[in-house]
């Protein structure tokens, strides 16, 4: 996350010093959702926001932000993972295999293309960090590798289609009262934590934001929490992946700021050399990061291979440049050493906005590709002028 500009020198700061003291980046994020929003809303005479709509943009979201989850930690380590969608393809495409042809119970389906997405992770990591083979080398040759497996064991055909228990990840919705409480727990946790990290802080003799800062930045994030659970309540409820993108970008952000291993991805994105003089395994932490990032991508293809109702030899076409984009506009320097798991999210969602919204006013195919390359051009540009002006 970007450093806080300024600091409030006096008890009750003005409107403006709170605004000046919020994260700039999260803020110019959520200034372009509301922007594409409105123009999206505008453009479909206002039935972008109808629940239905929202709820299938949420469902949309969970895959790519699932995927960036685990490409932010690539790329802040200064490396590049572009197998991500043919990789999802593949493990998508053997869950289904193993849900249509053999037949096996869920349990065990998941837990064999959990380890596949694991052992695929581990291949990749294995020739960047120990064999030394550029990232963009092995990960390209991942992805033309894992397609042809993928066409080669379905014989070019799609697998289907599904059983009723695969629907269940990526097709079920939570009970509404269910949802509601689910996310009062989470809320009463999350504000519970920020208190004890005040108490700490005081303990130790730091600064605290403001409780006036402290009390606006929880009321806009628990009407926001609050409000998005009603509005797909009024529809089905909370979605199964919008859950499991929920709980993983929470171990996302655990992991990134209170762990020795993601202090230590930071550090060897920032300085491999200085990482290493210091004692830190650079190998070992960059085949962990490759092995998170394929068990990633294994839990986004059981979501995507649900949800299609089967395993499709085109499944997870081009997944990684909408995986890259959502890091790159969330803040992530392709660089290495700097970037956020909730940026990469916040990027993911701003995608799957565009992606529903063009689809919903019937945009040729073609200028959806073109708009979503010309963003991810522009938002490389921006962090590349950004670090030159510093």
């Amino acid at each position: 996350m970007s450093e806080q500009l300024s600091q409030e020198q006096n008890s009750s700061p003005s409107l403006i010093e709170r605004i000046k003291a919020m994260d700039v980046k999260i803020l110019v994020m959520i200034a372009v959702i509301t922007t594409i929003m409105l123009f999206f809303s505008v453009m479909t005479d206002w039935s972008y926001l109808t629940p239905r709509n929202i709820s299938n943009l949420f469902r949309q979201t969970s895959i790519t932000g699932i995927l960036a989850i685990g490409m932010v930690f690539v790329i802040i380590s200064g490396e590049i993972d572009l197998s991500v969608g043919s990789m999802m393809g593949l493990l998508g495409g053997v869950a289904a295999i193993f849900d249509v042809w053999f037949n096996l119970p869920l349990p065990v389906t998941i837990v064999l293309t959990l380890s596949a997405g694991f052992i695929l992770g581990v291949w990749n990591g294995w020739w960047v960090a120990y064999r030394k083979v550029p990232s963009f080398i092995v990960t390209l040759a991942g992805m033309l590798a894992f397609r042809g497996i993928l066409i080669g064991i379905t014989d070019g055909t799609t697998v289907a289609p599904t059983s009723e228990a695969m629907g269940i990840i990526g097709q079920s919705y939570l009970p509404n009262i269910f949802s509601l409480i689910l996310g009062i727990g989470v809320l009463t946790l999350y504000f519970g934590w920020q208190k004890k990290q005040r108490s700490v802080r005081t303990q130790y003799g730091l600064k605290n934001p403001p409780t006036t800062q402290n009390l606006l930045k929880n009321t806009v994030i628990g009407i926001g929490i609050l409000g998005i659970i009603f509005l797909l309540n009024d529809y089905r409820g909370v979605p199964t992946p919008v859950l499991l993108l929920t709980a993983l970008l929470l171990m996302g952000m655990f992991v990134a700021n209170k762990t020795t291993f993601g202090r230590r991805i930071y550090a060897i994105g920032g300085n491999l050399e200085a990482s290493r003089l210091s004692g830190i395994n650079v190998e070992k932490t960059k085949l962990s990061v490759y092995a998170m990032n394929g068990f990633l991508v294994a839990i986004a293809a059981l979501i995507l291979s649900s949800r299609l109702g089967a395993g499709s030899p085109s499944a997870g076409n081009i997944a990684e440049l909408d995986a890259i984009a959502a890091c790159v506009i969330g803040g992530t320097s392709m660089a290495g050493g700097v970037g956020t798991v909730v940026g990469a999210v916040i990027g993911a969602f701003i995608m799957a906005s565009l992606d529903n919204g063009m689809s919903m006013m019937d945009v040729p195919t073609f200028w959806q590709y073109i708009v979503k390359g010309g963003i991810l051009l522009l938002a490389v540009w921006m962090d590349s002028a950004t670090k030159q002006r510093r």
